[in-house]
């Protein structure tokens, strides 16, 4: 790579492999009736952002942007509680498998509410 030449961010690349991570692990929680419970729901919202940042991508305006980057955060921010009531509840063995996507999460967090604070203050 070049002096000063930059590695291209790809936010949808970072989704993508975040939806991964949730749906491996939400694959290896126990078949009882809370794992599967806390397995639905974090599948649903872990797997959310990916394809709200795609519609956010092909918005019509700044406002439908916003709103698609919102709804892609709010899922992201339920995903965080999720992932911390799997280790509270000890519904994972190795909750070291879990503590790297808590952070990824709370990364993506900070990344959304950005973009959005960005968005607005465009308006």
């Amino acid at each position: 790579m070049a002096a000063g030449a930059q590695i291209k961010y790809d936010l949808e690349e970072r989704l993508l492999e975040y939806a991964a991570r949730i749906i491996c692990l939400t694959g290896a929680l126990p078949r009882t009736q809370a794992g599967t419970h806390v397995a639905g729901q974090l599948l649903r919202s872990g797997t959310s952002p990916l394809s709200n940042h795609g519609e956010a991508q092909a918005a019509e305006s700044v406002d439908d942007f916003i709103h698609k980057m919102s709804v892609a955060l709010k899922e992201l921010k339920e995903s965080r509680r999720w992932l911390r009531l799997l280790v509270k509840a000890h519904l994972i063995r190795e909750s070291s498998r879990v503590e790297p996507l808590v952070t990824e999460t709370e990364e993506l967090v900070r990344i959304f509410a950005a973009s959005i604070r960005t968005a607005k203050s465009r308006k």
